[in-house]
């Protein structure tokens, strides 16, 4: 028997996650001073959060220590269960530094049980996307050797974009040039954001103008040959809820009002780096 983690960087909501008997792993988060772990929506003040952003305040992230992994995972391995834990993407925090230490000593300690990790190499809804369709496959009894085989399938297939209403937040995360930033957002120009293959982030094309952002979406859709019949469509706004309403809207017009496409906010963890305004895109579509 063992027991399905994933983390908070996922954003699965908590009602899923709780239906689907997972445990996760809350990431940290510090606005104003005040240090908060992101517990998936259950009492988060989304509102709070976002208006300070607005205001001007800085909210910052940082990697979990190894004894915080330990505190997760040795109740799980002192019941005699074994732990199955999918992660975001290792390319984009050092948490995994303090994760492997800490499996490390748990394995010397409880060597009759196993602890194995998936990297999803994605974030956000993309590596939900991946935890909830492998927590139904968990839930229906599927082993540790299925799911390995299962995730490597879904995550090949893990389609990503996000585009960012702000510049300032990439610039401070060193993604982007103070110069771009600056005329970037000068000209009205939204890079759009994917996710390689490697589970690192890459700037893959610029829009001019929100009313284009629906559009090219829909295309890359087309592109990928996304499959609309048998998965969900995630869509993720970042305080702008009636631009994510209107993108569902769009994709139910282009593909069928049969489409299972919904909208999420964006936890504050991930949009400490995104930023208010941002909408992302998450399906399964070809390789």
């Amino acid at each position: 028997m063992y027991q399905l983690f994933c983390d908070s960087n996922c954003e699965l909501w908590h009602t899923v996650v709780k239906e689907y008997g997972l445990k996760f792993i809350s990431m940290p988060y510090v606005l104003d001073g005040q240090e908060y772990y992101y517990d998936l929506g259950e009492k988060t003040d989304f509102k709070h959060f976002y208006d300070r952003m607005r205001e001007g305040a800085v909210p910052t992230t940082s990697a979990i220590n190894e004894q915080n992994y330990i505190d997760y995972f040795e109740p799980v391995l002192k019941e005699g269960k074994d732990i199955y834990y999918i992660t975001f993407s290792h390319k984009l925090s050092a948490t995994f530094e303090s994760m492997d230490r800490a499996i490390a000593a748990l394995k010397e300690k409880y060597p009759e049980r196993e602890i194995r990790t998936f990297d999803t190499k994605s974030i956000s809804l993309g590596a939900g996307f991946q935890v909830r369709y492998a927590a139904e496959k968990y839930k229906a009894g599927a082993t540790m050797d299925e799911l390995d085989a299962y995730l490597k399938e879904i995550s090949a297939h893990t389609v990503v974009y996000f585009v960012v209403d702000d510049l300032v937040y990439l610039k401070r995360g060193g993604r982007i040039s103070a110069l771009t930033a600056a005329f970037g957002s000068l000209l009205g120009i939204k890079p759009m954001i994917s996710i390689l293959p490697d589970g690192s982030l890459k700037s893959v094309g610029k829009i001019k103008g929100s009313k284009r952002v629906f559009a090219e979406f829909i295309r890359l859709m087309h592109e990928h040959n996304c499959d609309v019949k048998n998965y969900r469509v995630e869509v993720m706004q970042a305080d702008c809820p009636e631009t994510g309403e209107a993108f569902v809207n769009a994709l139910k017009a282009e593909f069928g009002q049969e489409t299972d496409a919904h909208v999420q906010i964006v936890g504050p963890v991930i949009a400490s780096h995104c930023g208010p305004g941002t909408l992302g895109l998450i399906f399964y579509g070809d390789k």
